[in-house]
């Protein structure tokens, strides 16, 4: 087995009190470190972490400006981290959030090093998804359909409307990767029509983005759908669509489970639009 190794791990949203005892370790015994956070307060602490941090950014930065695909930007990185690894470092790379959520240049390095032979890992992280169960106080456990915007709608597949759904990246919406910028309002109305042919236009939705520091809450607008399209997506705000109706118990299961039919009310779970809480969707 080679020298070299890899290490991928997550600041989680909120660096530092959310980034893990595990990911903390891997960071300060690196060789070296290279990262892509959000934020320059992030970036500083993984400096004062380990003195041979690097950021990912400058390959983002100089792909940007000559135009190239995000992919091609993306594929740059994972060859900066296997150039590494190749040459022996015990490499340890940070992302933001959670590692492998949206993170291709994570998934596609340990992939492979592993192929080359390499000792490669990923520690899980804090994603803005589980924030998100906890400040809408959503319970997967009740079933959740979770996609990347843009993907929703251009590979289109059978989804639940008894199931909640959350669409990421809306800022990102008809130009996936890109965030720099708003999506246009004709965007946002494509999305808006897909999504009222089974849900209705008066249907509440929530716009969330989670909090980045200790210092403010989430960011949390209840409105309806039809309302989305004129909304300013600043950020980066993920859509939250509660449940049109809970799903029906199917009683032969029920007496094939040889569960009383009676307690199907008691196992039905609570409706997520019920517990959001706040003014009503404008």
């Amino acid at each position: 087995m080679p020298r070299g190794s890899l290490t991928i791990v997550g600041t989680g949203i909120k660096f530092g009190s959310q980034t893990t005892p595990e990911a903390r370790s891997a960071i300060d015994r690196a060789d070296e470190v290279l990262y892509l956070l959000v934020g320059s307060a992030a970036s500083k602490w993984v400096k004062q972490r380990n003195r041979r941090a690097q950021t990912l950014y400058a390959l983002y930065e100089s792909g940007r400006r000559q135009g190239k695909p995000r992919l091609v930007i993306y594929e740059e990185m994972v060859e900066e981290i296997l150039r590494r690894v190749r040459a022996g470092v015990r490499l340890c790379v940070v992302f933001y959030g959670h590692p492998g959520v949206f993170v291709y240049p994570g998934h596609e390095a340990v992939d492979r090093a592993r192929a080359e032979g390499f000792r490669a890992t990923m520690q899980p992280g804090v994603s803005a998804e589980d924030c998100l169960f906890a400040d809408l106080g959503i319970d997967p456990c009740e079933g959740c359909q979770s996609y990347e915007a843009t993907h929703f709608l251009t590979h289109p597949r059978k989804f639940d409307t008894s199931t909640p759904l959350v669409l990421w990246q809306l800022s990102a919406l008809g130009c996936p990767g890109v965030v720099e910028r708003p999506p246009p309002r004709r965007t946002l109305n494509v999305l808006v029509d897909y999504l009222a042919r089974f849900y209705g236009r008066r249907h509440p939705v929530v716009l969330y983005e989670a909090s980045r520091s200790g210092r403010g809450g989430p960011q949390i607008r209840r409105i309806t759908l039809s309302a989305l399209s004129k909304e300013k997506l600043n950020g980066l705000p993920t859509l939250f669509v509660p449940p049109k109706s809970p799903p029906a118990p199917a009683f032969r299961m029920f007496d094939r489970l040889k569960i009383p039919r009676e307690s199907a009310t008691a196992l039905r779970p609570a409706s997520p639009a019920s517990r959001l809480g706040g003014n009503a969707p404008k």
